[in-house]
């Protein structure tokens, strides 16, 4: 097994890393469920490194390692700051070693509510393309097994400072607005984006990311059964090779 790395983003996002096993330019960013353990992945990020990936497992700020508060900012934000950093470069905390990457292509793949991470972040010029897993598309579309205020309560109990907001912070979610592809639906490209949904998926409800996938024109992988998929399924076959057919293909321009 592998050592995986550690950096940090902006002063404030700690990521875990990879450099892939050859040459590459090629990066995956991982946008995590929540609420969630850290360093549970190291098998998925090993996977993506021998696949010739560079491959970022970051916390979002607020959450575990990573200073800020959460929410405080719409966790895309997060990625994209990772994003504009991989060329000028960043540091191996362990042993202050510097990595850049020159013109990186970046892919970055989500699940559940790193979903939105990773839709959202496909409006910037540098993400090539997009994967979101179970994605949550509108907030406002509360599932019975996970509404919005029972997460919040259940995460400030059960997760104490590993998740650290403010309550009207996280209130923000229900605006509709906030961190929601939904309200951005209008501005993106769907040719960039590949969505996995289960039907029957009780924690993320399946009908507004078919919805979704129609009024982007992105591509929809409906599973019949199979409940709420994680990030970390990415590494079966079942997903991986449609994952790699899809971010490998050239979209046209347009």
């Amino acid at each position: 097994m592998v050592n995986i790395l550690r950096t940090r983003f902006k002063k404030e996002i700690v990521s875990e890393f990879l450099p892939p096993a050859i040459n590459s330019n090629k990066v995956i960013i991982l946008c995590a469920g929540m609420p969630s353990y850290p360093g549970r992945r190291n098998d998925l990020m090993e996977f993506l490194s021998q696949k010739g990936y560079w491959v970022f497992l970051p916390r979002y700020r607020g959450t575990w390692e990573s200073g800020g508060s959460f929410l405080k900012r719409s966790p895309h934000q997060d990625i994209l700051d990772i994003t504009d950093s991989l060329e000028a470069g960043f540091i191996d905390l362990w042993n202050k070693k510097k990595y850049a990457i020159r013109n990186p292509n970046v892919f970055v793949i989500g699940s559940s509510f790193g979903g939105p991470a990773a839709i959202l972040s496909s409006l910037h010029p540098k993400v090539k393309k997009i994967v979101a897993l179970s994605p949550v598309i509108d907030w406002n579309n509360e599932s019975e097994l996970e509404p919005i205020d029972w997460l919040g309560e259940f995460t400030r109990s059960a997760f104490g400072n590993g998740y650290r907001f403010e309550q009207r912070d996280w209130d923000k979610l229900k605006s509709g607005k906030f961190y929601s592809p939904l309200a951005a639906q209008n501005k993106l490209k769907g040719a960039n984006i590949l969505l996995f949904h289960a039907k029957d998926d009780e924690v993320v409800y399946y009908e507004p990311t078919k919805v979704f996938s129609v009024k982007t024109n992105s591509t929809l992988v409906t599973l019949k059964t199979g409940g709420h998929l994680s990030i970390s399924q990415i590494s079966t076959p079942q997903f991986w090779k449609k994952i790699s057919s899809f971010i490998t293909k050239r979209t046209p321009k347009g």
